[in-house]
């Protein structure tokens, strides 16, 4: 079996919880996991970022912390429309659907957690996997957006194909925003 230092670097998460070492190390008795993960903190192999929740190295993505504190998550919200062109606003917050409202610092990154019902949040419909991390395409975190905050300002809606928020929007089984995506489409379209 490969060394417990070489299995960290196999994987390709630069975030780990417990239950990944767990599973990485192969280990089942928590006293044993716990020792090691210790061990290899003290060692400066691994940071603890919080209880339970370790980075690789200093070089780790903070992308994939909100799934990693919670789950079901994945980034959306302003994070997702910064990244796709339809707010200018640059935020230092990661903004992530969850299955509830908090906001959390972890090491030097502010994470807020927006509650989104089950049934959002595990439907895969417009969300990307980005290996360790998932997020919101332009058009779901849209969809997302508008279902929290039903006037919100947008600064460029070329980049939403207008189709596809119709039939995501679906998903939502909610009248009033597909009212507000009407609205959205007519004020950008004309």
């Amino acid at each position: 079996m490969p060394h417990p230092v070489a299995q960290l670097y196999q994987s390709p998460n630069t975030v780990l919880t417990s239950r990944d070492l767990a599973l990485l190390w192969r280990e089942t008795d928590p006293r044993k996991l716990n020792a090691k993960a210790a061990y290899y903190v003290r060692q400066g192999i691994l940071i603890r970022l919080i209880r339970g929740v370790f980075a690789r190295s200093g070089e780790y993505d903070p992308r994939e912390l909100p799934a990693s504190l919670y789950s079901p998550a994945y980034l959306s919200f302003e994070t997702a429309l910064r990244d796709a062109g339809i707010i200018f606003q640059h935020y230092e917050t990661l903004y992530a659907a969850s299955r509830l409202s908090t906001t959390m610092r972890v090491d030097q990154t502010e994470i807020k957690f927006r509650k989104l019902k089950d049934e959002l949040l595990y439907n895969p419909a417009g969300i990307q996997s980005k290996g360790a991390y998932s997020i919101a395409g332009p058009e779901r975190a849209f969809l997302d957006t508008i279902y929290l905050f039903p006037r919100y300002y947008f600064d460029n809606l070329t980049a939403i194909d207008w189709e596809k928020c119709k039939d995501l929007a679906l998903m939502y089984n909610n009248r009033q925003m597909i009212k507000r995506l009407d609205k959205y489409r007519i004020a950008h379209v004309g």
